[in-house]
């Protein structure tokens, strides 16, 4: 059967990371989250994929390639052109990018699902499929209902008794909403879907395709059922789905790694005298990485691989990029280290280099230049450990 994952945003909303990593490729744990939704798919047989792509799109073309080791078929429809001689993404938007692919093949000749290349479900997609079969709707909506608080980030709909959707809402105010019941990205559409969606245009899924649906009184219909969606829509949602991740709240969810005690899953190859080490579960640590005897890990916490944490550090409740040197003298306390950023959960965020706490925490990669004032500091500390 076949699908389509929506990965062609810039996810603003989880800036400072998008700036370098395509939100489909946010690590949680070592795991891209699109890896994590191709695995769904192939579960259900979805083994033939589309993926759009603009924003950052060659770190997600290169990392899943043809699928193959996924098992799965996987091609690529890139939205975007050249200026100046430079490649720029240009997203078409959700339908837009859906209509390319059937004018350019015709790929959609069946029932396809499509899915937002940035949440982790758990729905069973067989009685969605029957769902959608029954009622010979050319669009389903999976639907959920989330506290009024946070409607204004979804699409929000109305539906009657039978599921048919009345009205549709594209991220209104608290108070303008019609209900409390969201769109949640996973969609299965009929081919007939493609007469309502214009060529060579920008086009999207929830504010444009399902309001022109509602208002021509075509079948869309929206399902509610339990299940576990986990959306990385914005900086705090990826910091609360690691924390889960490491909780064992997330269903069906494998923490890579060896488990060397409860809770604490660990790579190859570390620079880790475990004796020496005060390490608080849950804790991930990735490959080839050092931490000196002495430093404390409070979990939940990913320290990422080939990093170098320094005897002393205190690293607790955190998210560490690969490759970040974290010094002696750093008590760091729910923060992202990520491309060369200090995040806080809300998503404000310092930049390491420009606000000169490089000396506390860096690329590992690089050597260590201090300032005479931050040497005459550092020196300091170091000699202070030893009095005390």
């Amino acid at each position: 059967m076949k699908a389509m994952i929506l990965a062609a945003g810039k996810g603003t909303r989880v800036r400072p990371i998008t700036y370098t990593t395509p939100k489909p490729m946010i690590p949680l744990i070592r795991k891209p989250v699109m890896e994590s939704i191709i695995e769904y798919l192939k579960s259900y047989n979805f083994d033939q994929i589309v993926v759009n792509t603009s924003h950052l799109a060659p770190a997600i073309e290169n990392y899943f390639r043809d699928g193959e080791r996924f098992g799965v078929k996987m091609a690529y429809s890139f939205e975007g052109k050249f200026v100046n001689g430079q490649l720029e993404g240009k997203a078409l938007g959700s339908a837009g990018g859906m209509k390319k692919i059937q004018d350019f093949s015709g790929f959609f000749d069946d029932t396809f699902i499509v899915m937002c290349g940035d949440a982790l479900v758990d729905i069973d997609l067989n009685e969605v499929l029957a769902f959608h079969k029954e009622r010979k709707a050319i669009a389903t909506i999976v639907l959920k209902k989330v506290e009024l608080d946070e409607v204004s980030k979804y699409g929000v709909v109305q539906t009657d008794k039978t599921g048919k959707i009345l009205k549709f809402q594209e991220k209104p105010k608290k108070e303008d909403a019609v209900s409390t019941t969201i769109n949640t990205g996973i969609y299965l559409f009929a081919p007939k879907i493609f007469d309502f969606i214009p060529s060579g245009k920008e086009y999207d899924i929830g504010s444009e395709l399902f309001p022109a649906l509602v208002k021509a009184n075509a079948s869309l219909y929206g399902i509610e059922v339990p299940f576990q969606w986990v959306d990385i829509g914005s900086v705090t949602d990826f910091w609360t789905a690691t924390r889960m991740i490491l909780k064992h709240e997330i269903k069906n969810y494998p923490i890579s790694g060896i488990e060397i005690k409860k809770d604490v899953h660990v790579g190859i190859n570390l620079g880790i005298n475990f004796d020496k080490v005060d390490i608080i579960p849950p804790v991930y640590i990735g490959s080839s990485t050092f931490i000196g005897d002495g430093a404390k890990i409070i979990g939940p916490t990913v320290i990422g691989s080939n990093c170098y944490i320094e005897s002393g550090a205190v690293i607790k409740e955190c998210i560490v990029e690969d490759y970040t040197r974290v010094s002696n003298v750093a008590n760091l306390d729910s923060k992202i280290i990520f491309g060369n950023k200090c995040i806080f959960p809300s998503g404000e965020a310092i930049d390491i280099s420009e606000s000169d706490i490089g000396w506390v925490v860096d690329d590992a990669r690089k050597e260590i230049e201090l300032s005479e004032t931050q040497k005459l500091l550092y020196d300091f500390i170091k000699e202070t450990e030893k009095i005390s």
